[in-house]
């Protein structure tokens, strides 16, 4: 049976150390809104969902946050103020570049002088990478915000959302993160681990309220905002979007099937659909969806705000 967003709140915890982060949220945002800049709040990577109070086990889902970790490199670039709202064990933007190169292996011995040192062969993407990272937080333009689970994703994300309001049609909510649709309320929890002995495990799941709805009729009424719809069936893949935007009346659903998720996506409004396409060439340098993604966002943000 499915509760709604009130009550989910209220069956839930606030989590660990949220006010510290909250204030963060919202001096952050305060700060820009006197720079009269854009906002965009980043949502990226899964949603744990804990089994048991002093958590051991969890169900989780596939997303490491790639989409919403180059994504929000990219809205950086375009000048927007980024709230990096990410899951503790997701890529996070500019690191991301690195994580398939063990770490060590990025390091030599300096012969001069006996000291650590870059190898020569990343040396110059390490270089330009390090410079965009330093210019970001100089500006003072990216604020990263982590969470470990479900409920913490969803009290940060109420928070920020409505932190963001205060500034109307300059904020974008990019809500990459991939949610769970099932909980275990804090009252049905085991204190203590589940044990193995105790024989097969049996779980009753509630389904996670739809928090776009609040969001967009309560939380943050008057941003640009921007869900995800992944799918495996081309054939439903367009209704979905167009019935989810209809319902939560919000801006703008991405598109995308499971297999060609990096390669083409759907940008779809209530009165258009356009298709992004990485071409053979675009593959082959390396360029990535998210280039795409965020360059016609801007320019329907743009619009939007007008």
């Amino acid at each position: 049976m499915a509760t709604d967003s009130a009550s989910f709140f209220r069956q839930t915890s606030v989590p660990d150390k949220f006010e510290e982060r909250n204030q963060c949220i919202k001096s952050f945002v305060e700060r820009h809104k006197s720079l009269q800049n854009r906002i965009v709040l980043v949502s990226s990577g899964g949603t744990t969902v804990p089994l048991e109070s002093r958590t051991v086990r969890f169900i989780d889902n596939f997303s490491v946050g790639t989409r919403g970790s180059s994504s929000a490199e990219y809205f950086l670039d375009k000048g927007y103020a980024v709230i990096f709202l990410y899951s503790k064990k997701s890529l996070i933007p500019y690191t991301r570049h690195f994580v398939k190169i063990p770490f060590l292996d990025l390091l030599d011995s300096c012969v001069k002088n006996d000291d650590v040192c870059v190898r020569d062969e990343y040396r110059g993407e390490i270089k330009t990478v390090l410079q965009k990272y330093r210019q970001v937080t100089d500006e003072g333009r990216l604020l990263m915000v982590d969470f470990s689970n479900l409920t913490e994703y969803l009290h940060l994300l109420r928070a920020s959302s409505q932190h963001l309001n205060s500034i109307g049609p300059q904020a974008m909510l990019y809500l990459a993160a991939a949610v769970s649709d099932f909980y275990i309320p804090k009252s049905d929890m085991p204190q203590h681990k589940i044990q193995s002995s105790d024989g097969p495990l049996q779980l009753e799941l509630q389904l996670v309220p739809k928090m776009l709805e609040p969001l967009t009729r309560e939380w943050c009424p008057n941003a640009f905002t921007v869900s995800f719809k992944l799918e495996t069936d081309m054939e439903i893949l367009l209704s979905k979007a167009k019935r989810a935007l209809n319902k939560y009346n919000h801006q703008v659903v991405i598109a995308n099937l499971l297999e060609t998720r990096k390669t083409e996506v759907m940008v779809v409004t209530r009165d258009s659909d356009q298709w992004l396409r990485l071409s053979g060439e675009e593959l082959a340098s390396g360029t990535e969806i998210e280039t795409k993604i965020v360059e016609e966002l801007q320019k329907k943000h743009d619009e939007f705000r007008t």
